[in-house]
């Protein structure tokens, strides 16, 4: 199966967010936010933990409070992935913790204060080499912008936008990336089309405030699709009123649907119907469930019959088919073996769980060759 997306990126400034590179050339990277009380810090571990069994690349915590900055701190020292600190209006809060140690801060430099205290800010970033993230919420445009244009909009949101990046230009930082979000998908993507050409800094994406599970996962994949679709995003956060991990795999599904990230088991099933030869439903949702924690790309299709089953398997890495008497396995394309009914689900887990190491092996003896080669 070609995996290779036709989609041509917008080409941005790369910058670090610890370990991860967001822009350029880097793959799109899936960031979440902890809901926890960032004060509780094994809590928020906890949840920090979660969100990267399931790959997560950057997560985002806030910290409204210097209380919630020694806690970050701590949090920081123990957690695997790269952490965002999440502040807004206290300058003080901002240098506590760009002094205890971050990847990246979340500022607004219009709701920092005055020039002085954005100044201490922006100076202190880049005296440690920690990138930013301006962010615009069409939710809390400045009084002055929503006096002329009347309402919030994606004109009032980019000059928000190149109103923060001015300042930002003026200490020649620029080691930043933008976010322009609304909950409203037509302004969310007119917005970031009109910025996008403007500035060369990564974007990172989103529909704020998108809804509960099903109704946020089907906003944030039309309106992050649009703009992935035309290049526009580096990395992306799914924004629900659910548990964070949700907001992580939508991600991760969007990135897949469009060829933009082959990360862990992309599955194909059917819609089933009356000629289904076992119970396709519960079989996907079964097997969903016991692969979660893979995250090495492979290709798998389960389909109830044979009218479409044998046609998706052949170019699948594993393929299931319904069939009349017995259901019939592929490995890499082609027939391997019966499975009845009985022991399906046991059977897929463990023939997707041995492609899964095969393809290991040989990307790990890839990587030996070339370091003797």
């Amino acid at each position: 199966m070609n995996n290779h997306s036709p989609i041509k990126r917008r080409q941005s400034r790369q910058i670090m967010i610890g370990n991860v590179p967001v822009g350029g050339d880097a793959p799109i990277a899936v960031q979440s936010m902890t809901n926890t009380e960032t004060c509780d810090v094994k809590a928020t571990l906890d949840q920090i933990n979660a969100l990267e069994k399931v790959g997560v690349d950057i997560v985002r915590v806030s910290v409204p409070s210097i209380e919630a900055a020694i806690a970050f701190k701590k949090i920081r020292d123990q957690a695997n992935v790269p952490l965002i600190a999440d502040i807004h209006f206290d300058y003080k809060i901002a240098l506590k913790v760009l002094e205890l140690g971050v990847d990246c801060l979340r500022i607004n430099p219009g709701n920092i204060g005055r020039e002085d205290k954005v100044r201490a800010v922006v100076e202190s970033a880049k005296d440690k080499a920690v990138p930013l993230r301006i962010g615009v919420n069409a939710g809390s445009l400045g009084k002055e912008l929503l006096r002329k244009y009347k309402e919030p909009n994606a004109d009032a949101m980019v000059e928000s936008a190149l109103q923060q990046i001015d300042i930002l230009d003026s200490y020649d930082f620029q080691d930043f990336k933008v976010s322009l979000k609304a909950s409203e998908i037509f302004m969310t993507v007119e917005a970031y089309r009109k910025l996008a050409p403007q500035i060369q800094q990564p974007l990172h994406l989103g529909i704020t405030e998108a809804g509960g599970l099903r109704s946020g996962t089907i906003k944030s994949s039309i309106g992050l699709g649009l703009l992935l679709m035309d290049g526009i995003g580096d990395t992306i956060r799914v924004s629900l009123a659910a548990d964070p991990v949700e907001e992580v795999k939508v991600g991760f599904d969007i990135l897949k649907s469009l060829r933009l990230r082959n990360k862990g088991v992309n599955l194909v099933a059917c819609p089933s119907c009356s000629r289904q030869n076992f119970d396709v439903i519960a079989t996907v949702s079964e097997l969903e469930s016991r692969l979660e924690d893979i995250t090495t790309p492979v290709h798998v299709s389960v389909v109830g019959c044979i009218v479409n089953g044998p046609g998706e398997a052949k170019i699948s890495d594993i393929g299931l088919t319904g069939a009349t008497p017995v259901n019939m396995s592929y490995i890499n394309g082609k027939i391997s073996h019966k499975i009845n009914n009985e022991n399906l689900v046991d059977e897929l887990e463990a023939m997707v769980r041995a492609k899964v190491a095969n393809i290991e092996a040989e990307q790990a003896a890839a990587k030996e060759a070339d370091k003797t080669g």
